[in-house]
């Protein structure tokens, strides 16, 4: 049995298959079946979710959008891999005819809102196989319909440069939307070329073939949109080319015809370099809004309308694609330069000497010969003539500073020392060793005009030396009134020489006026009362409100015929000091002229207190300091007040040394109270108790000085020996020190440079300028206190420092070009500005999120009637040699300028109940609805049209 059993079975095993009786097991899932299972699953999920859960989830925003998502799922079907995209948006609203800028393509070609997209993963992302794409189409489809959705789904097909999709959606139990989009690469007809023909195509779709379509009417509903550009600056290049050779064949005048003026040529930064032009251009976009047309004469009739006529216009700056990327080797501004001269000084820690980094016989210097190249005598000569002997004479810099700028220790920036490191970032590529070279040339030109005592240039010979600037500059300064009062002296003894022969006698009286005249050359507003260093701020406003002017009358200086042999010695007087009166004689106290007190830098500073601290009695050796300053002052007082002793200088030159003991000469006397002030005469009072002891350094001083007046005194600054160890301070100046100077004094007249730029009332700009200024102020700190070395960190932060100051640069040029293409209408460069400003935040890392930096910029703007005239007048007409590249088979022409970009959409709207649309049942009776839909994008060489079609299945 069994082996006749195995027999049986084998027997069976040869039976064909096709002869046994079998059933199909229909609780098993196809593949296909668990395809569809899983779209359906996921976009259950999706549904079920909603926008607010996928946003937590991770959806992805769309670039150029601001509430437009994406989620995504991948899944397998046999052996291909696909991915299904489903987009929304988070606060829908609008519809696509009203052109909203931030619709995603799919939206504006059908209409929609949210939907499904399926495509494999390939690299060409379509499916090229037309079965495929049905069957791909088809399992969405069900899966939509098994969740009640409503999803539009859609399957890129055919090439992937044709932007071409098939898709679907369920409206319901009755209706089905089918979408085609499709697009005409080359060879477009010429009738799809004008609004008519797009009209009659799109009526084609649904009216019977055998109708004349121009002389029928179907109420369609027309929306267009048209985008212009404005001709890139490159486009008039040959054109301007052409006219400057058919002008030199015509032997013009005018020799420079063919040179062209740059748009930046009257802004700040033009002295220095030419910057690239931000706005390229501007896109403008001319809207239609949605209107009824009846027949092909009407569309006729639009196609010759003016883009005047357009209820809206849209604007948007097209900007260089260099703006958003970094300064290497494709932008030269300031910030690459100071970049370079940060390199410069990490270099300049390598010798000890200027000369060292131009000498041959330095092999350290070899490694730098190879990459850094010396400019031509030639240059090197045109540099020093335009700081030397171009330069203009100024006597202040408070016009050219911004006020913040003088917390960086640098120089003014019209200052000699500021221009020389502005020609230093340009000379030789702002590389060590032509910074050497010219800085010993430089030198060498200041020496000449201190040895031929010729005025230094941009620097102001009168005047203090401003402490708050680079010691570079403060030196400058210095010899530049070293020169002028060298000068001075010259002038006076070649004067003295040509008079000693021309002198005849004068009476005693008539020597007395004329030292008087002589004395009055000397300006009044030049006298400065001295004080002692320990004398309060009051004391020193007492003694200032004792001087008197001086009167033009010799009677008021006591030099009438009845004047005491005293008051004939006087001399060097400025005027009566107030009410004060001599203590032994009744006579009232003249105020001296004296020599004003000698200046000093910052670094005779540092020794002055450097030597104080060493002696410890500060009093004792501030005395010291300053004798030769009194015994000038005490000189003079005495030559004004011949009867005078040592308690009156005190009471006029340190009233806070003299201790009244009543309260007299609170005012001026006059001749109606003068017999009553003799009782008050002598003043009653004491010398304080400094001035009083024994030994007193101002006494011994008061004691040893001449009555001499300032006029005739020796001057407390010597010029020749001041300016000499100035020289001498420049030709030995360190390297470091010397770039570290010139670093601060760099950024500060790079930066004063450009806030001198016009761009407007922009808000964020000037912020943006006053943040720069304190950035660099901090970061610049620890050159000024000479705490650098050649691998210092802090150079780091000077790089980081150049990277701020290249955003700030960039963001100025863009300021300005649109403020000078906008000076009519003021309001767009300020909302163009704030949102371009916006955009470009992130890159200079002021955005928390990385994610949030969107490569393009895309916003635009919508103008008002009254500025269409300023944005037209861009658009200029086409010249002769520029019609005939383009032909003009589109119509809405602008100044004689095409639109570049074509956009207009069609539809037809219908009742659907009781028509073929629908079924005869009541109970689906909808509203108007959209049947037809056509979505045309494109100009004469490129057509795309997107069609969708409602049906009742």
């Amino acid at each position: 049995m069994a082996s006749s059993s195995k027999i049986e079975a084998d027997d069976d095993d040869e039976v064909p298959e096709e002869g046994l009786e079998h059933f199909d097991d229909f609780t098993l899932a196809s593949s296909w079946e668990r395809f569809i299972s899983e779209i359906e699953a996921v976009c259950r999920l999706w549904m079920a979710d909603g926008p607010k859960n996928l946003l937590e989830k991770g959806a992805v925003l769309l670039e150029n959008s601001n509430n437009f998502y994406k989620v995504k799922f991948e899944m397998k079907y046999a052996t291909k891999s696909y991915c299904m995209e489903y987009y929304f948006e988070t606060n829908p609203h609008g519809k696509a005819a009203d052109w909203n800028l931030a619709f995603h393509d799919l939206q504006l070609c059908f209409g929609i809102k949210e939907f499904l997209v399926i495509a494999p993963q390939s690299a060409s992302g379509v499916v090229l196989d037309a079965p495929e794409a049905s069957k791909l189409l088809s399992a969405v489809a069900i899966a939509l319909s098994n969740c009640s959705s409503l999803w539009p789904a859609f399957v890129p097909v055919h090439d992937p440069s044709r932007k071409a999709y098939i898709g679907i959606q369920n409206m319901g139990t009755v209706f089905t939307r089918r979408f085609e989009a499709d697009r005409i690469g080359s060879q477009v007809p010429v009738k799809l070329m004008h609004l008519e023909g797009l009209y009659e195509l799109f009526v084609s779709k649904f009216a019977y073939s055998t109708l004349d379509l121009s002389s029928n009417l179907f109420k369609i509903q027309f929306a267009m949109k048209l985008t212009y550009r404005t001709l890139p600056y490159d486009d008039d290049e040959d054109i301007k080319g052409t006219d400057a050779e058919i002008t030199k064949a015509g032997e013009s005048h005018f020799g420079e015809t063919s040179s062209r003026t740059q748009w930046d040529d009257d802004c700040s930064w033009s002295e220095w370099y030419s910057a690239e032009d931000p706005v390229k251009g501007f896109e403008l976009t001319a809207i239609w809004s949605e209107k009824m047309v009846e027949n092909s004469m009407e569309m006729a009739e639009l196609e010759n309308a003016s883009p005047h006529e357009a209820e809206k216009w849209l604007i948007c700056p097209s900007f260089s694609p260099n703006l958003l990327e970094g300064s290497q080797g494709n932008q030269i501004g300031f910030a690459s330069q100071l970049h370079l001269l940060v390199d410069a000084l990490q270099m300049s820690f390598e010798a000890q000497f200027v000369e060292d980094f131009v000498s041959v016989d330095n092999p350290s210097s070899d490694n730098l010969k190879s990459s850094m190249v010396i400019p031509s005598p030639t240059v090197i000569d045109r540099v020093l003539k335009e700081l030397f002997h171009e330069a203009v004479q100024v006597t202040t810099f408070a016009d050219f500073e911004h006020k913040t700028s003088r917390a960086i220790k640098g120089a003014p920036l019209d200052s000699l020392f500021a221009q020389f490191c502005l020609h230093c970032l340009w000379f030789g590529n702002c590389n060590i060793r032509a910074i050497a070279t010219l800085w010993i040339e430089f030198v060498r030109e200041v020496r000449w005009c201190w040895e031929e005592s010729q005025p230094l240039p941009r620097m102001p010979a009168n005047g203090s030396i401003d402490l708050s600037t680079c010691l570079v500059n403060q030196k400058l300064q210095m010899l530049a009134i070293c020169i002028e009062r060298k000068r001075q002296q010259t002038e006076d003894y070649q004067d003295c020489i040509g008079s000693e022969d021309q002198v005849d006698f004068v009476s005693e009286e008539e020597s007395v006026v004329g030292d008087y005249l002589l004395n009055m050359q000397t300006p009044i507003d030049d006298f400065a009362g001295k004080v002692d260093s320990f004398s309060t701020a009051d004391d020193l406003r007492d003694s200032e409100s004792t001087m008197s002017k001086v009167s033009g009358k010799p009677e008021d200086l006591g030099l009438s015929t009845d004047r005491k042999p005293s008051e004939c010695a006087r001399r060097g007087s400025a005027g009566i000091a107030g009410s004060l009166m001599l203590l032994k004689s009744y006579q009232s106290m003249h105020a001296p002229y004296t020599q004003e007190t000698p200046l000093m830098t910052e670094d005779m500073h540092e020794e002055r207190l450097q030597a104080v601290e060493a002696f410890g009695d500060s009093f004792n050796f501030s005395a010291q300091l300053e004798r030769d300053i009194l015994t000038s002052d005490m000189s003079a007082f005495k030559a004004a007040n011949p009867d005078a002793v040592f308690e009156d200088f005190i009471r006029w030159h340190s009233p806070g040394d003299w201790e009244d003991d009543a309260l007299g000469e609170s005012g001026p006397l006059s001749g109606h109270d003068s017999e009553k002030s003799k009782d008050n005469w002598p003043p009653r009072g004491r010398l304080s108790k400094r001035m009083s002891e024994q030994g007193n350094l101002w006494r011994k001083i008061w004691n040893s000085a001449p009555p001499v007046p300032a006029s005739e005194q020796k001057p407390l600054l010597d010029p020749n020996r001041e300016g000499e160890k100035i020289i001498h301070y420049l030709e030995t100046l360190r390297p470091y020190q010397l770039l570290e100077q010139m670093v601060c004094t760099a950024f500060r007249a790079s930066t004063n440079t450009l806030n001198q730029t016009s761009y407007g009332e922009l808000k964020q700009m000037e912020a943006k300028m006053q943040q720069l200024y304190l950035t660099m102020a901090s970061t610049l700190k620890p050159l000024q206190a000479n705490r650098l070395s050649a691998d210092s960190e802090h150079f780091e932060d000077l790089g980081r420092l150049c990277v701020v100051f290249e955003h700030v640069e960039k963001l100025l040029t863009v300021a300005a070009s649109l403020h000078r293409k906008f000076l009519e209408a003021p309001r767009l460069p300020r909302e163009i500005f704030s949102d371009f400003y916006n955009f470009y935040a992130p890159r200079m890392g002021t955005s928390t999120t990385e994610d949030t930096i969107v490569k393009e910029y895309h916003k635009k703007h919508e103008l008002r009637i009254h500025e269409r005239a300023v944005i037209s007048n861009m658009f200029v007409p086409p010249t002769a040699n520029q019609s005939w590249r383009k032909v003009l088979s589109m119509g809405n022409l602008l100044n004689g300028h095409e639109p570049i970009l074509r956009e207009i959409i069609f539809s037809l709207r219908d009742w659907v109940n009781g028509n073929h649309y629908a079924s005869h049942t009541s109970s689906v009776s909808q509203p108007e609805m959209e049947t037809y839909r056509m979505y045309t994008c494109g100009t004469s060489n490129d057509l795309r049209v997107a069609l969708s079609v409602v049906s009742c299945d």
